[in-house]
C-alpha cells in the first residue's frame, strides 16, 4: 500500500487542520498553565520575588506547549484519534 505524501502545509492551514486528542488535551493543560500565571503575575497582592519568577517561566512554558499542540495535525492515513 502506497502512502501519499502530505503537501507542505503553511502555518494558517496547519492550524486549522484536525489535532490529535492527545494534543487538544496538552494545548488545553498548556492554556491553564498560562492562565494561572497570569493571574499570578497580576496579582494585586505582594508576593515573593521567587513566585512572580516561577510564574513567569510556568506561563511561558504553557505558551510554548500551547503553541506547538496547536499546529500539530492528524496525519491522513491515520485512522485513530
Amino acid at each position: 500500500m502506497e502512502k501519499k505524501q502530505n503537501k507542505s502545509m503553511n502555518l494558517l492551514e496547519r492550524a486549522k487542520a484536525p489535532t490529535p486528542k492527545f494534543f487538544r488535551r496538552l494545548r488545553n493543560i498548556g492554556l491553564v498553565m498560562a492562565a494561572l500565571s497570569a493571574a499570578i503575575v497580576t496579582a494585586p497582592v505582594s508576593l515573593p520575588a521567587a513566585v512572580i519568577t516561577a510564574a513567569g517561566y510556568v506561563g511561558v512554558a504553557g505558551g510554548v506547549i500551547t503553541a506547538v499542540s496547536q499546529v500539530t495535525t492528524k496525519d491522513v492515513n491515520d485512522e485513530t484519534d
